[in-house]
């Protein structure tokens, strides 16, 4: 057990380390390449923060450990609102100014119903296709509609980010491709290491997808986000957690389920697609704000989302430490 504990550690290390320079060397290369600021915040930072989650997913499935992919993308989610964004609210109150963020998040709750549907037969192939087709989508139309108007707050918010990290094509275009051949390297030692301790410890790879690679795939976006909020980019924040959410659930669950299909228990739906379902409700209802209320998350509110998390990792920390044999 001791071999593979260390491969998740040193797995997860890199792959922290390798998603940061993946994501800052394809950011500053779309920017030297002229793509606006709105565009790299809503696409490049975005949904290149779901870059660990896509490379172990798709290992997973393809070395034949659905579960694993379908507890990183559903546990990276609810790690992304409860730990990162609860966490940050915590620390300072979030301000909600942004027109992208808001279209965002009524097709996030909108893709979390649409898994749920699929969820209760299995996700086929074919299914898989849907949601990665849903998100080609999703992600054309916000394209066109950040070249109709790139005055949107999260644009000032990227342009700001840019600005902390210059640097040249040739050392963007290198950090991106190193980034992403350690993303590949780390993400196998960590598959590795999961399912074996997974396998150890008689739980499912499920189990230890919801926790332990859960929590080492989201750390990239809890550091963009703390370095985020330090500069008072409020919206970028949420829209990475949002951005990244989307990604997670059409794109990694559906590049899993094109590669093995994914037949989740009735347990997946009642336990952890229930409890990120109401996460995001309530991460959407924040953020929108109601009658009059600006859209924002305020300390109690991030408390709410923190505890919510706090007390579904302990639980299913038992799940792993006691071996209890459910899926």
């Amino acid at each position: 057990m001791m071999l593979p504990a260390l491969a998740v550690v040193a797995g997860l290390i890199l792959l922290v380390w390798s998603a940061e320079r993946f994501v800052d060397g394809a950011a500053a290369t779309s920017a030297r390449l002229g793509l606006s600021p709105l565009l790299i915040g809503m696409l490049v930072i975005g949904f290149g923060t779901s870059a660990p989650e896509m490379v172990v997913s798709a290992i997973a499935a393809s070395q034949g450990n659905p579960g694993l992919a379908l507890g990183n993308a559903f546990g990276s989610n609810i790690a992304n609102i409860g730990l990162i964004l609860g966490l940050v609210a915590l620390i300072a109150p979030l301000a909600v100014h942004s027109g992208v963020v808001r279209r965002e998040l009524p097709v996030l709750g909108g893709a979390t119903l649409l898994t749920a549907v699929l969820l209760l037969g299995g996700v086929v192939r074919l299914e898989g296709m849907l949601l990665l087709v849903v998100l080609a989508v999703f992600m054309g139309y916000s394209v066109v509609q950040g070249l109709r108007n790139d005055t949107d707050p999260l644009s000032s918010d990227t342009e700001t980010d840019l600005a902390t990290h210059p640097m040249p094509l040739r050392t963007a275009l290198g950090w991106t491709a190193l980034g992403l051949v350690l993303l590949v390297a780390s993400s196998r030692l960590l598959v590795w290491g999961a399912v074996s301790i997974a396998q150890s410890l008689g739980v499912s790879d499920l189990v230890i997808g919801l926790t332990v690679v859960a929590v080492g795939t989201s750390l990239p976006e809890l550091a963009s986000s703390i370095s985020a909020l330090r500069r008072r980019e409020h919206d970028l924040v949420l829209g990475n957690v949002v951005g990244s959410n989307l990604f997670n659930t059409l794109g990694v669950v559906g590049l899993a389920a094109v590669i093995a299909p994914i037949d989740a228990g009735r347990e997946v739906l009642l336990r952890d697609w229930s409890l990120m379902a109401a996460m995001t409700v309530l991460m959407v209802v924040f953020a929108m704000g109601w009658r009059g209320r600006a859209g924002r998350i305020n300390r109690l509110e991030g408390g709410i989302l923190l505890a919510m998390y706090v007390s579904y990792l302990g639980f299913m920390t038992h799940l792993v430490v006691s071996g209890a044999p459910m899926t």
